[in-house]
């Protein structure tokens, strides 16, 4: 099933769902002893892994971190072809001084924002399909 291009569409049924829990990204140099079914998220870069994982399970590894997140997924099954829809809710969210890292994975786009800043992101987002 082929997601959603058209953007007014995107933007009108993107529904934002806060994921519970404090998430962290961390690197790693390998995948030894890291259970894969603990991470959120991996990412294969030139200098090493990034992780992106619960709190509590970073801190069991004993892995470093600096940002503590909450995960918003957008339920809106989006395309990866798709054109604008992360620029319209970063600007959206960066007008009110938020921070926003985003995974875009097949089905949806996953936004990580300071876990200070999600009720205000939240809101944000949800003026979206209003």
């Amino acid at each position: 099933m082929a997601g959603e291009k058209v953007l007014h569409k995107l933007l009108k049924s993107m529904k934002p769902v806060h994921n519970s829990g404090e998430y962290v990204f961390c690197e790693s140099k390998n995948l030894e002893n890291i259970n894969l079914e603990e991470i959120e998220m991996l990412f294969r870069e030139k200098e090493a892994i990034t992780l992106i994982l619960k709190r509590e399970i970073a801190d069991k590894l004993i892995l470093d971190y600096s940002f503590i997140a909450s995960w918003i997924t957008l339920s809106v099954h989006s395309s990866l072809e798709a054109v604008g829809l992360t620029a319209a809710f970063s600007k959206a969210l960066a007008d009110d001084g938020i921070s926003c890292n985003v995974v875009a994975a097949f089905y949806h786009d996953h936004i990580f924002v300071d876990q200070k800043d999600v009720n205000k992101a939240m809101m944000i987002l949800n003026t979206f399909s209003e």
